[in-house]
């Protein structure tokens, strides 16, 4: 049987209705739902029924061939920790705000449901990266991230003092309020709210960008996806966090070494139709593009001069 997991913003009631409707759908053509049991309660009380529960956590997505996730990117970061390690791909229908990890929007449900159905999406594979903490040369906490992992200052009154280090050589020293590493995938989140750059997801690299950095040379970097990137938090009195996604923690003690490097593992993107990068972009910032006229419309104006 054909099995697909929800993944629900259930704090929202708009999501979970929606999703129930969307559930509904899928079991009139046999398809089975599987829901997270942190879910199971507001779903049930929307009015979903024959769902199969599943303990939510890493390895949750296990047998589903989609996680469709009811929320914004957020949500489907969520979901993409409960994909991991399986082959299951993430497919977002957005009830955020900008929503960029989103494939869809809540006036497309028919669409969505028919996608799923008829299996028409395509899975894009999206980089990550995989973080280690060490501290006096032992490892004391491994993590992951789709869109980024960053260090930030644990302390509102105090600077963080790093060291950059990029393949084994180092490159600057700062103080400032963190860094962000990302990837093409999170190009658009932290990394864009900090000022680096939008990079498009089919690009293979590693992006740093530091936070409010009181140095000369502070600008954003672009490497090889084969790079290490390393931040050692040095100074007298400086600690810091180190934030996955905004969404795992794990502290940073004065010495500490983050070393961050390209995935193992990528995450699994669906996708109902083809669409430019580009066009996604104006769309999501609701970028100004009055006055272009396009190759079509310029062959036109040729012919008719």
């Amino acid at each position: 049987m054909r099995r697909v997991l929800l993944a629900v913003h259930a704090a929202r009631e708009e999501a979970a209705k929606i999703a129930v409707s969307f559930a509904a759908e899928l079991q009139t053509h046999g398809i089975e739902v599987c829901v997270l049991d942190s879910d199971a309660g507001a779903l049930r009380a929307a009015g979903l029924q024959d769902s199969l529960v599943v303990e939510a956590g890493s390895g949750a997505a296990a047998g589903c061939e989609l996680a469709v996730v009811f929320g914004g990117d957020g949500t489907i970061l969520r979901a993409a920790e409960m994909c991991r390690g399986t082959e299951t791909a993430v497919l977002g229908v957005n009830l955020g705000h900008v929503g960029f990890l989103a494939e869809a929007d809540v006036e497309d449900l028919k669409d969505v449901v028919h996608g799923v159905v008829t299996r028409s999406y395509t899975v894009e594979e999206r980089l990550t990266v995989d973080v280690s903490v060490s501290v006096a040369g032992e490892v004391v906490a491994t993590n992951w991230a789709l869109n980024e992992a960053s260090v930030e200052k644990a302390a509102r009154e105090r600077m963080l003092e790093i060291v950059l280090e990029i393949d084994d050589r180092p490159v600057s020293r700062w103080g400032c309020d963190g860094i962000v590493c990302a990837t093409p995938t999170g190009s658009t989140a932290y990394n864009f709210s900090a000022g680096g750059p939008i990079v498009w997801p089919e690009v293979a690299a590693l992006l740093m960008v530091p936070i409010s950095a009181h140095a000369l040379f502070a600008r954003p970097l672009v490497v090889s996806p084969s790079s290490t990137l390393a931040i050692e938090v040095v100074g007298e009195q400086s600690t810091g966090v180190l934030w996955c996604d905004g969404r795992r923690a794990a502290e940073l003690p004065l010495g500490a070494r983050v070393e961050v490097r390209k995935g193992r593992e990528n995450v699994r993107l669906a996708r109902l139709h083809p669409a430019s990068f580009a066009d996604r972009l104006v769309r999501k910032f609701d970028l100004p593009v009055a006055g272009w006229r396009g190759a079509a419309e310029r062959r036109q104006e040729e012919q008719d001069s």
